[in-house]
């Protein structure tokens, strides 16, 4: 489960949805916390950061790999949502430098976060964002540094209905995924691997 503040001054509709949203399962791999929600972005939004936890570290070679997550809700429903709630979120790890120079490692980037919306039935629409690999090379007293790269995933979607559990576990799968952890929590499996066997 998830905790953070309330907003009692918030619509009926949000409220439901931060209601739900506290029943989210959170990843042992993960730290969840609430954070300052940009302004001016909808009439109402909460937002939370993940870190990888220092201990999940031990069992799996990884880097630490860091997300945010923002739910937005807006009356009026803006035209490119298709919905009154938008979800906005971002999730980055360092990669090896190797796997950073594939340019197909973009568009796996982005198949992890459909796939992790769809493992989990996070319904949606209106989905857009960005996958990019950044290769860092270090001149002048950083000369010495050894190139390195990392992956970001900025993207947002629209969730059809308040229950928004779904979309805060997909975004952790994300960042989890990036970080090099399984696409799933230990003990859940997908529908779709049990369609197959």
């Amino acid at each position: 489960m998830i905790d953070f503040e309330a907003q009692p001054n918030a619509s009926a509709e949000f409220r439901f949805a931060l209601e739900n949203l506290k029943s989210s399962s959170i990843r042992d791999e993960l730290i969840v916390e609430q954070i300052d929600a940009p302004k001016n972005l909808a009439t109402h939004s909460i937002a939370f950061s993940a870190s990888i936890a220092a201990p999940a570290t031990q069992d799996v070679s990884t880097d630490l790999g860091t997300g945010r997550f923002v739910l937005l809700w807006e009356p009026t429903e803006p035209e490119a949502w298709f919905s009154k709630f938008r979800v906005i979120c971002f999730a980055k790890s360092p990669l090896e430098t190797n796997i950073g120079a594939d340019e197909l490692i973009s568009d796996v980037a982005w198949e992890w976060l459909t796939e992790a919306l769809a493992n989990r039935s996070a319904a949606h629409v209106a989905a857009a964002g960005t996958a990019t690999r950044i290769i860092s090379s270090g001149y002048g007293s950083l000369e010495g540094q050894s190139d390195h790269a990392e992956l970001e995933v900025r993207a947002s979607w629209s969730p059809t209905s308040a229950n928004v559990v779904a979309h805060l576990e997909a975004w952790q799968d994300l960042v989890c995924i990036m970080s090099g952890f399984p696409h799933l929590p230990t003990g859940v499996s997908s529908l779709e691997s049990k369609i197959s066997r």
